[in-house]
């Protein structure tokens, strides 16, 4: 049973891999036996990141910026520097943006498309060569999108741009399931809750509202490590080797919560 959830010397790229649930992912995958290559713009960042997961097995941090092509380039570039091949693709890389309706600017979805939506696109673009290089018929490359619960309902909480990118992002990855199932590359989505990151930082740091958070959930709490890094081994090992073009919801039963009566 063991070798059927086994992802032991398999090699990722997880961008956005230095905080948050990119960092869960990566840990998880690190303890695993995968070599694991993270990606963030900032240089503390992959520093501590790298420090922290190698103590645990193979970590290396690279400074990336994806907004841009040029950023994505750079960081195809640096990979190919020691790699021919890529087993993993998780693209996490994201950001959010809050403001009253009548105050959003318009610049918030230029960002949030460019690196939420465009960045992943381009990057499962510019790393085919070494996702089909790696790709078997009994073992799949993977592609993972980390979208989010909020592509499927309808509470904003003021970041307007947010849930239409990570929509958008769904929609994406059942088009990629589709085009790259013929070269042995699966393509699926994780759909988080609420889990703490950098992003739910500003609402979780308030007790009260932290508990309110968890409250709501159906199954009457945050996300966590386990819950995370489980799923992500799951599809990345045999077991999830049939598996693609799924939007999985990671959320406690959030996205099938019913609506109260009115």
């Amino acid at each position: 049973m063991s070798a059927l959830f086994s992802v032991n010397d398999k090699t990722a790229l997880v961008t956005g891999g230095t905080s948050g649930i990119g960092f869960m992912i990566a840990q998880g995958l690190v303890k695993a036996g995968v070599k694991v290559y993270v990606a963030s713009r900032k240089q503390q960042a992959c520093d501590d990141t790298q420090q922290a997961l190698s103590a645990l097995g193979q970590c290396t941090a690279i400074v990336a910026d994806l907004s841009t092509e040029a950023g994505c380039d750079a960081l195809v570039c640096e990979l190919e520097k020691t790699e021919d091949s890529l087993d993993i693709l998780i693209n996490n890389a994201g950001l959010t943006w809050g403001a009253p309706l009548e105050e959003y600017p318009d610049q918030a979805w230029d960002k949030i498309n460019n690196l939420n939506v465009k960045a992943a696109f381009t990057m499962t673009k510019k790393l085919l060569p070494l996702l089909e290089k790696s790709a078997t018929p009994a073992d799949p490359a993977r592609v993972i999108n980390i979208t989010s619960v909020a592509g499927k309902l309808t509470s904003s909480m003021q970041a307007y741009a947010y849930g239409p990118s990570k929509a958008a992002l769904n929609h994406l990855t059942q088009i990629l399931a589709n085009e790259l199932a013929a070269k042995q590359i699966t393509v699926n989505a994780i759909a988080p809750g609420v889990f703490p990151s950098k992003m739910t930082k500003f609402v979780l740091d308030n007790e009260a509202v932290a508990k309110q958070q968890a409250d709501a959930v159906p199954l009457g709490r945050l996300g966590e490590q386990a819950d995370m890094e489980g799923l992500v081994i799951f599809l990345c090992s045999p077991a999830g080797s049939y598996v693609t073009g799924n939007i999985i919801s990671l959320d406690g039963g959030t996205s099938v919560k019913p609506a109260p009566f009115i």
